[in-house]
């Protein structure tokens, strides 16, 4: 600022320029530039995109396999099947439709982190590399570097799994196709200050333009209120 304001002629203290930085919400130099760890995932966010398996079990026994992506940034998922065979040629299909899905949302993702499961063809790696998305491999027993898709996984099992009996694999798609609506616009997160992947925070409400508001109230009965007994006299 003090240089941009050099050239007309304009001179300025440096309180006043650190006073409208601060205004701002903007750090002054050094500080700017500082870059800690937590903060680096952070701004990579938008070019990151996690993807696993997840086993489950059904009443009849099978054993199906969810594959499913996040996008690191807005927290959007993306069920792209289940199959309990998960052969070749539907991770490599599923792959397909994960790089039209991304195209047609506009997506910029340029990294996609996977685990080392031995269900990834190589065929995988090649969709998405010649459509410019890096495939990035975790560590040996490194669930964090996937931290965000875990705790997702997590959520999937206290919210739906765990609350739901899953017949077949039919049915277990349909109520992930249900759950991953749900998750995508409605469901807040405090990542996101409580917004969804596909709903922003809505302006908060201005008490003078509310015209009526009706509070309704049950009236209590006799029977639901609380009385007292009153104890015996004691007789001596």
């Amino acid at each position: 600022m003090h240089g941009e304001l050099a050239t007309p002629g304009i001179t300025v203290a440096a309180s006043t320029v650190r006073e409208v930085l601060q205004a701002e919400s903007i750090d002054p130099a050094p500080n700017r530039a500082a870059n800690t760890r937590a903060d680096f995932p952070h701004s990579q966010a938008d070019a990151l995109l996690a993807r696993d398996f997840i086993e489950t079990v059904t009443l009849t026994g099978q054993r199906p396999y969810i594959l499913a992506a996040i996008e690191h940034a807005t927290r959007r998922v993306r069920i792209l099947g289940t199959s309990a065979h998960p052969t070749a040629d539907r991770v490599a299909q599923a792959a397909r439709n994960l790089v039209m899905d991304l195209e047609d949302a506009q997506a910029t993702v340029a990294y996609l982190i996977r685990d080392r499961d031995a269900k990834y063809p190589a065929l995988f790696a090649q969709i998405l590399t010649d459509d410019g998305i890096q495939v990035v491999l975790t560590g040996i027993r490194m669930p964090r570097m996937t931290a965000i898709m875990e705790r997702w996984v997590q959520t999937r099992r206290h919210e739906l799994l765990d609350r739901t009996l899953i017949w077949n694999e039919h049915h277990l798609h349909r109520a992930l196709r249900e759950f991953e609506q749900h998750h995508n616009a409605h469901r807040p997160h405090q990542a996101m200050n409580q917004a969804a992947p596909l709903r922003a925070v809505p302006e908060p409400l201005d008490p003078e333009q509310i015209t009526r508001l009706d509070i309704r109230r049950k009236t209590a009965s006799a029977k639901s209120s609380t009385s007292t007994d009153t104890p015996p006299e004691l007789h001596g």
